[in-house]
């Protein structure tokens, strides 16, 4: 009896394990020395019987972690790895740009780390991103909805195993597709608070770069293109008048010669384009621009392998993480993902809500802050589309569009609503913060510490 008691018990720690679990790391395979920052990983389970793992990094700010801002960072995709945001977009440390001679590649300091100012979790959600994983096939399923829940029970179970952080003031971030799931998440925080959940999360707002957020975002590439000069001025009107200025497949009739034929004008026009940053070399992005009711994919590319190419540096992380001694490093469960993929497209994920202005509506009633900001070199959401919807929201503008600067030269521009909400837009920047890291940090900075921009 005695000894079933003791099996019973081993069994029950082994399971808690199992469903929650972190780590320090200290070293990293491909830098040199010991990291001159705190980074944690680990598990924690989430859903029903915790059969949802989600993975995290986790970096304390290198300035006052006691007092500074807690912020959660969540990647596009959806399916891309948060790994992305930490070592291309926002974290301290970036590989070196070199060929890849099949040696560990070298990670380097950068100096343009929002852990400057900040602590930062880079959360692996939805299930089946990054390191994250399912012990069902039922728990692999997921929707915003069910993401959104997932990452808010993930940072109640977290901040309760860290209670020193309770008290900071915490933030919702991410970027690209991202845009759909974090101002959901931000909604639940505040109504969890209100309705007395505990911890009580101290909210005080959302982050998002070039954010997906309405459906009608599409439209908006056409009007870019032509205002870049990427087609002429002719076609952007006759694809005015063919289309009536509905660009999406659901909405053209297959009848529509006119329009269709436009349409293929126009990616033919903007053949070689690479869409994440028009001002880059063309290095084989592919990507629905605009999908025509024959689901033709008209825009696509075999990518070129080349160091000099921004996504070459993907073809490093991909190499670095399918190394046992990196995963050993980063205190990954052995046998729960065999190839780690950075972005997953074949998530068993289901796209339920399509647009989110109602939550941001929700949020700006509700008097939290937040900063939406915008490379105004990006092909995939425009800046036009983003200034659309906040405007929409009808709120008074309380600061006039201006010049914001870094190193007394032009950053960008920016405008402020009687909402708490601030526009920004970032000179020469493309779809995320890595194309321009020097000016997003600069922004981040004054933001987060409510200095005018």
């Amino acid at each position: 009896m005695c000894r079933l008691l003791v099996i019973a018990i081993a069994i029950g720690i082994l399971c808690f394990r199992a469903a929650s679990s972190t780590a320090r790391v200290e070293y990293l395979p491909g830098f040199q020395g010991p990291l001159p920052f705190y980074l944690e990983t680990g598990y924690v389970g989430v859903g029903e019987n915790e059969d949802v793992q989600i993975f995290y990094y986790f970096i304390k700010s290198e300035s006052n972690p006691d007092t500074d801002p807690l912020m959660i960072w969540i990647s596009g995709g959806p399916g891309c790895s948060s790994i992305t945001g930490m070592l291309y977009e926002i974290g301290p440390i970036k590989f070196e740009a070199v060929n890849y001679n099949g040696n560990i590649p070298s990670l380097v300091l950068t100096p343009y780390s929002w852990t400057k100012m900040a602590s930062i979790i880079f959360l692996d959600i939805p299930v089946g991103s990054g390191f994250s994983y399912a012990r069902t096939t039922r728990a692999s399923h997921s929707n915003e909805i069910q993401l959104s829940n997932h990452a808010y029970e993930f940072m109640r179970k977290w901040l309760k195993s860290h209670p020193e952080f309770i008290s900071n003031p915490f933030y919702v971030g991410g970027d690209s597709y991202s845009g759909r799931p974090v101002p959901i998440i931000t909604q639940l925080i505040s109504d969890g608070n209100e309705a007395g959940n505990e911890p009580y999360i101290n909210l005080k707002g959302y982050i998002l770069g070039n954010p997906l957020t309405f459906p009608e975002e599409t439209n908006y590439r056409i009007r870019f293109a032509n205002g870049m000069a990427l087609i002429s001025n002719e076609l952007y009107e006759s694809l005015f008048h063919t289309c009536g200025g509905e660009y999406r497949s659901e909405y053209i009739s297959p009848d529509n010669v006119g329009c269709i034929q436009n349409l293929k004008l126009f990616e033919q026009s903007i053949y070689g384009i690479e869409p994440p940053n028009i001002l880059e070399s063309f290095c084989g992005f592919r990507v629905w621009l605009i999908k025509l009711p024959t689901h033709k994919l008209l825009y696509q590319h075999q990518p070129l392998s080349s160091s000099a190419c921004r996504t070459y540096g993907y073809e490093l992380l991909y190499n670095w993480l399918n190394e046992d001694i990196v995963r050993e490093a980063l205190h990954i469960r052995k046998g729960t993902i065999r190839e780690w993929i950075r972005c997953n497209d074949d998530l068993n994920f289901t796209k339920t809500v399509l647009d989110v202005r109602s939550y941001h509506l929700n949020m700006s009633n509700k008097g939290y802050r937040s900063l939406i900001y915008s490379g105004d070199h990006d092909l995939l959401i425009p800046h036009q589309s983003t200034q659309a919807w906040i405007k929409q929201l009808n709120f008074s503008v309380i600061q006039q569009w201006r010049s914001w600067k870094h190193n007394g030269q032009i950053a960008g521009y920016t405008e402020s609503y009687s909402n708490m909400m601030t526009f920004v837009t970032v000179k020469g920047g493309g779809h995320t913060a890595e194309y321009k890291p020097e000016e997003c940090f600069t922004m981040f900075k004054r933001w987060i510490s409510n200095q005018p921009l």
